[in-house]
């Protein structure tokens, strides 16, 4: 149980991402969020809508996980798209804000951790 609440977190966590960057990109909360100015918010807006898609296909994999009818599968699914956000999360805190590790890969360790040992 703790461990479909953790993924489905996670999958929660890459929506609101998804929504920020693909709708929301050149607003106050977003710009806030990703440390950008509105001139960067503006020049950038494409792009930022492109990252956004990449993250809804992360929660999508999740979700797909959650429901799968067989849960052996279902689990492998889920292993598979929390490693993608762990590495993402790496890459992401290496190379961009430091923060991204604690927001985006904590969570998915934890679920990772979770779905493992279940």
């Amino acid at each position: 149980m703790l461990a479909a609440i953790f993924v489905g977190l996670v999958a929660l966590e890459h929506v609101y991402i998804l929504v920020l960057e693909m709708f929301m990109w050149t607003t106050p909360r977003a710009r806030k969020a990703f440390g950008t100015t509105r001139e960067e918010a503006e020049a950038t807006k494409s792009l930022a809508a492109n990252q956004g898609l990449y993250n809804g296909f992360l929660a999508a994999g999740l979700v797909w996980g959650l429901f799968h009818p067989n849960d052996q599968t279902g689990q492998s699914i889920e292993l598979f798209f929390l490693i993608c956000v762990l590495v993402a999360a790496l890459f992401g805190g290496a190379t961009a804000k430091r923060s991204i590790w604690l927001v985006q890969g904590l969570p998915a360790l934890i679920a990772l951790i979770f779905v493992l040992v279940q």
